[in-house]
This record gives structure tokens, sequence and C-alpha cells, in this order.
């Protein structure tokens, strides 16, 4: 009686701090923001696993297994070697190393801008105001800035500047913001990073924008020190803008630098003149272009593909031990997407961008045999956590298999000599068979978990890619 008495009291008591911390919730948060928020931390915990957390299963719950919606088995069709494919860089925010972000149009390069400066954590988070388009993203401790960003430094290269334009001016620019003495600090390191996407969206995207007003009038396209002529880039249009052209009027022009842009801003120009056409045919100074892009994009310490959001992120954070706050969000529903488009048109489109369809692919390669690469590593570093935590264990256990069993004294006979040396030598056998048992046993435990191991791997390796 008294032990049910006892129970009762304690379910009382329990209920009673249950309703006590329902009514401080409802009185804290009276609407639903609490809850949603629980629900978007916890989103972003299983979502955004730090490196070395593995998920149960190959591929069960994992948030990385399809992004694109297309049901494809990713094949590699190029060769990287191990230096492209691992990109964790030494980035070191309280010394003197920067972050520059090369921003193409229609790329989905302004949410992920909104990114690095709203959405990482930091021990000094940048500091942004309602009513201002930039932050201030300084080092812990210093006045002086860890990225270079449309939305931390401005457009202080040029509006949209390129890969020739920004390699040749952010020394520069950044030697020019600091102080005297922090000049004769050794030099600092540039990661570059940039996010491509698909040729044909992100053209139509870009028509868009043009047909509702956009110009980029004050992008300076400076190369080898000077900007290029009237002649050399003509411009598609004659008013102040080109508002409300068709797309048929857009893919028409000859000079639009909508063709191919992220090849040509991703390569360095100066291998082919500039914007002098006349220093080589034009196939030839495409295949210049492209290859540079490909090796510039191969060198950059991180890049992203806008179709996967949830691989790029894990990525970024895989190459600069950076996490962000909220997981990134697959948006397909852009104003590009809601275009319909013929299937003639889009070949033309394909056309009109052959180059940037050949980066793509290549780029697209590239990206997912990185991710691939460093899935694999993050599951040896835990593997081999695993295995040292199992090591340690088993010498904490191996002490007992060696101690020896204390009889109690029986009445027993009166032993000879030599029986006493028989029953001695019994024992010892049977403290050796004990010991090599349990020795064996754990063996093969250790051997099927290695091979569980192999197995998991060797399946996670063929793994389908969507």
């Amino acid at each position: 009686m008294d032990e049910k008495s006892y129970y009762s009291r304690l379910l009382i008591a329990l209920l009673m701090v249950l309703c006590f911390g329902v009514i401080v919730l409802q009185y804290v948060c009276p609407t639903s923001d609490c809850q949603l928020l629980h629900l978007a931390s916890l989103s972003s915990r299983l979502g955004s696993r730090a490196p070395g957390d593995r998920m149960n299963g190959a591929g069960a719950g994992d948030p990385y297994s399809s992004e694109d919606g297309a049901l494809v088995r990713f094949v590699p069709r190029f060769n990287f070697t191990t230096k492209d494919l691992n990109r964790a860089v030494d980035f070191n925010i309280k010394g003197n190393d920067v972050i520059v972000f090369l921003h193409i149009q229609k790329t989905g390069g302004t949410t992920f801008g909104r990114h690095l400066v709203r959405n990482i954590q930091l021990e000094r988070p940048c500091e942004c105001h309602a009513g201002q388009k930039k932050c201030t993203c300084y080092r812990p401790g210093k006045r002086d800035t860890w990225l270079f960003s449309r939305f931390s430094t401005g457009w202080s290269c040029g509006l949209h500047a390129d890969w020739t334009e920004l390699t040749n001016c952010v020394p520069s620019f950044m030697s020019n913001r600091e102080s005297q003495e922090r000049r004769r600090t050794p030099s600092r390191n540039y990661y570059y990073i940039t996010i491509l996407r698909d040729p044909v969206w992100r053209y139509l995207s870009e028509w868009r924008h043009v047909q509702r007003g956009a110009t980029w009038k004050a992008s300076k396209h400076m190369c080898d020190g000077h900007l290029p002529t009237l002649s050399e880039l003509p411009s598609c249009y004659t008013g102040d803008d080109w508002s409300g052209c068709s797309l048929e009027e857009f893919m028409a022009c000859p000079y639009n630098l909508a063709n191919n842009r992220q090849t040509r801003m991703l390569a360095d120009l100066s291998l082919v003149g500039c914007y002098n056409l006349s220093v080589m045919s034009e196939s030839q100074r495409w295949a210049l272009l492209l290859e540079s892009a490909k090796r510039n994009l191969r060198n950059m310490a991180f890049f992203g593909l806008t179709e996967y959001q949830r691989k790029t992120q894990y990525l970024f954070e895989h190459t600069f031990r950076l996490s962000f706050i909220a997981p990134f969000t697959q948006l397909n529903g852009t104003r590009a997407a809601s275009v319909e488009v013929e299937p003639e048109t889009q070949r033309r489109i394909r056309e009109l961008n052959q180059w940037d369809v050949e980066l793509y692919e290549y780029a697209r390669d590239l990206f997912l045999q990185r991710f691939q690469y460093a899935r694999q590593q993050e599951r040896r570093e835990a593997r081999q956590r695993r295995l040292q935590e199992r090591r340690k264990l088993r010498a904490k256990a191996k002490p007992w298999w060696g101690v020896t069993p204390v009889f109690k004294p029986t009445k027993e006979p009166p032993m000879t000599e030599q029986s006493l040396v028989f029953s001695e030598e019994k024992q010892a056998d049977a403290r050796q068979t004990l010991e090599s048992e349990t020795e064996g046993q754990v063996e093969d435990n250790w051997l099927e978990e290695d091979e569980s191991e192999t197995i998991l791997d060797y399946l996670e390796n063929v793994e389908q890619w969507r």
C-alpha cells in the first residue's frame, strides 16, 4: 500500500511539473513561433551534420540523396587527381586570409551571398542592419574584413567583376584598406569561390531580368589595365535599357554577353587579347577560354551548383571548416522555371551557350566527385575514431583474462608430488585455453565489424546520385 501511494504521489508531481512548463511556455511564447523555431533548429542539426557524424545505414535519412529530382546514377566522366578532389583548406579567419566571392549573374549568387553574411556560425558574426545593403564582417579582435563580396565590401572591383578583374583588383584593394603596420605582415591567402548554374535556365533567367530593365551598365570589364572600346564591346540596344525585349531578340544579338557568360567570367581574358576579337579565330578563342575556365574552377577553393543546394552547403562547410546556422533550401520556383520554352528553343539556347554547357558538365562532374570524396573521407575518419575507442575498451578489458582463479580448499585425498605437478599443469592449460578463446572471439568480432564497414563503403560508393 505504501509503495502504491509513493508512485501515485510521484505521478502527480510529474503532472504538475508538466502543466507548469506548458503554462510558462504559453506565457513566454503564446504563438507557434517557438515550436517552429525548435523544428527549424532540429532540421538544421539533422541536415547539417558536422564532419564525422554518420547516418544510420547507407543513405537512410540522407539529406543529400535527392535534390534535382532526376533519377540518374552518377557515373564520373573525368579523371581528377586527389589534389583536385580534396579541397579542405586551412582558412584562418583570425589571421589574414580572405574569401573572395565571384558573383556570376543569375546563378543564385545573391542568396548564397546572404548566407555568407547572415547564416554562418562565427565567433564574431557579421553586423547587418536593416536598410543597409552591406554588412560589416570583421575578424575577431580586429577591424579587418575576412570576406570580399557584394554584401560585405560592395562592388569594389566593379559590378559583377569577373576572374580577370578580381585577381588583379582584390589584392591591391585589400592592401589599400590596411594600415601601414598591417602592410608589413605576411602576405594573405585569397580563397576564390563561386556558384554555377545550368546554362539554359541561367540564360532564361538573365533574359527575364533584362526584360524587366536590368542593364549592368556599371560593369567595367577591365582587362590588362584598360577598358574595352565600343567597337570591341558593342551594345545590343540603343535606348537606356532593353526592357520588353522578346526572347528571339535577346537570342539574335551577336554581342550579347549573356552568351557563354559563365565561361568568360571564369577565364583569364588576357590569354585571348581581352575583348579584341581580331587576335585569333572565334573557335580558337573560346577553346582557350574554356580551358582557362576549367583550370581556374579546378583550382578554386570552392564552387557550388544552384541545382544542388544541400551538397553546396556541405562542401563549403567541409572546405572551410565553417558551419551554417540554417540549412540551404532547394527552390525551383524561379521566374525562369515558370517560362514555357519549346524544345527547339532550348536546343538553340544550348547552341548559343555551347561553351557554358561543356563547362557546366565538367563542373558538375568535379562537384559530385568532390562531394563523394569528402563523404568517403568523413566515413573513414569516423571509422578510425570508432576503432580507436574499441581498442581502448579492449585494453581495459584484457587484464581480467589472465587472472588466476582462487580455489577454496576442500577435503580431498592427500596429493603426491606427481599429482600436484599434474594439477598445476592442468590449471595452466585451462587458463591458456580460456584466454585464447576470449581473444579469438574478440578478434572475430573486430573482423566482422571491419568487413561490415568495407561492405558499407562499397554500397555507398554505388549509391544513386540525384
